[in-house]
């Protein structure tokens, strides 16, 4: 991902993020502070799921989405990333389901599948796969694995990630003791 220039000290030093969205109301330039809070950790989080190249458009596009709803943003939170998550997990869901369809049709027509620009993300895939934990996560449901990764990846609450993914944190809770059971009994027992 490329990196931006820092702002100067003094335009980064705000309370909360609820300011800076607020104050970017009227004054748009100002979003680019939550920019460069935020960016890098959501590319973080993208690339782990997808691969860098892929994390790099979803992260652009993360920033956008966020730009163009921050009047929608609760301003009762002090942070934005967790509505930031929310954003590129939606995101991911949706290129994701473009790409099903897309594999869909293709077979259904019989074209030729370009691998072009999608070496990086198939080996990411296939050494997740080729391991147990990648295995694992794979067979929980997208729902399952979302919130099991926010928690382990992004180290998130309970509330910031009911937050992202817009459920109660009484689901949250649910989902993940769920998948952690799933997870228990799909991985090899350690031996001590």
């Amino acid at each position: 991902m490329t990196t931006l220039p820092a702002r100067p000290a003094g335009e980064t030093d705000e309370a909360d993020d609820s300011a800076v969205v607020e104050r970017s109301w009227t004054d748009a330039d100002a979003f680019a502070i939550i920019f460069d809070r935020y960016a890098v950790t959501v590319h973080r989080f993208l690339a782990r799921r997808v691969g860098g190249q892929l994390a790099d458009d979803l992260t652009g596009q993360t920033m956008l989405v966020a730009f163009d709803q921050r009047r929608r943003f609760d301003l009762s939170r002090s942070s934005a990333l967790p509505w930031l998550y929310g954003i590129a997990t939606n995101l991911l869901h949706r290129h994701t389901r473009t790409e099903v369809r897309r594999h869909r049709a293709l077979a259904r027509t019989a074209a030729e599948v370009s691998t072009q620009n999608h070496d990086e993300v198939v080996a990411d895939r296939v050494a997740a796969a080729a391991q147990p934990l990648g295995k694992a996560l794979a067979k929980l449901s997208a729902t399952e694995r979302d919130i099991v990764l926010l928690v382990a990846w992004e180290d998130l609450s309970y509330e910031e990630i009911a937050l992202a993914l817009d459920v109660p944190i009484g689901t949250v809770r649910s989902r993940l003791h769920r998948a952690r059971t799933k997870l228990r009994r799909a991985l090899p027992k350690e031996e001590h």
